[in-house]
């Protein structure tokens, strides 16, 4: 630290010391407790949806079906390795061993990745990967340039507080809102830049 810098700071320790700033309370009980029962699917939807998003509201019979619909023909669509088999059973599919984890140019050549998720926040579309078996490494759902995303309702929370109730903070958490994008200093919006271009999130009605 240079001389002057000191001087400055020393003098504003000072000015603090003669006459401390008035504590101010903040509330921390908003929204901490888990919720009871699933969270409003339908503002998840519409919240999803904002982002340009695709959502397809679905019953557990058509996952496999809905699934094989979005990627087409693709022959490279790559799967956590405790993705359910049934959601898979109409489409040629690359699992992600974890005792052989697949490349990045393996992943980049990939058509599309399929997975779960560990939770969706309904006030702002979010959803949650915690790398749990249906999800996979964190890397599967940022490398290809189209992510298929199983939400079931009863995995829906409210908000992003009951959220964090809910995940445990020791896993690797991922935050997921709309397909990649950003913008430059013209407000062009590009999107696949830092993930997937594409997202569609497939929400399951039990």
């Amino acid at each position: 630290m240079n001389g002057t810098r000191r001087i400055v700071l020393d003098r504003i320790r000072g000015a603090l010391a003669g006459s401390p700033p008035e504590r101010v309370p903040v509330p921390r009980d908003y929204d901490r407790a888990p919720t009871r029962g699933p969270g409003d699917a339908e503002r998840f939807a519409e919240t999803v949806a904002e982002y340009r998003a695709q959502v397809l509201r679905i019953d557990a019979a058509a996952i496999a079906a809905t699934i094989a619909s979005l990627t087409g023909p693709a022959t490279g669509v790559v799967i956590p390795a405790g993705l359910p088999p049934e959601w898979v059973t109409a489409i040629p599919t690359i699992a992600d061993d974890p005792e052989k984890p697949l490349t990045v140019t393996e992943l980049d050549h990939a058509d599309a990745v399929v997975t779960g998720c560990a939770l969706g926040i309904a006030v702002t579309g979010t959803i949650v990967l915690d790398a749990g078996p249906t999800q996979g490494r964190r890397a599967l759902t940022l490398i290809p340039d189209h992510h298929i995303c199983v939400v079931f309702t009863h995995q829906i929370v409210d908000t992003v507080p009951q959220s964090f109730a809910a995940l445990d903070p020791h896993r690797p958490l991922t935050f997921i809102s709309g397909p990649s994008a950003t913008s430059d200093i013209e407000l062009t919006r590009v999107e696949g830049v830092h993930g997937p271009r594409i997202l569609d999130v497939l929400l399951v009605t039990e």
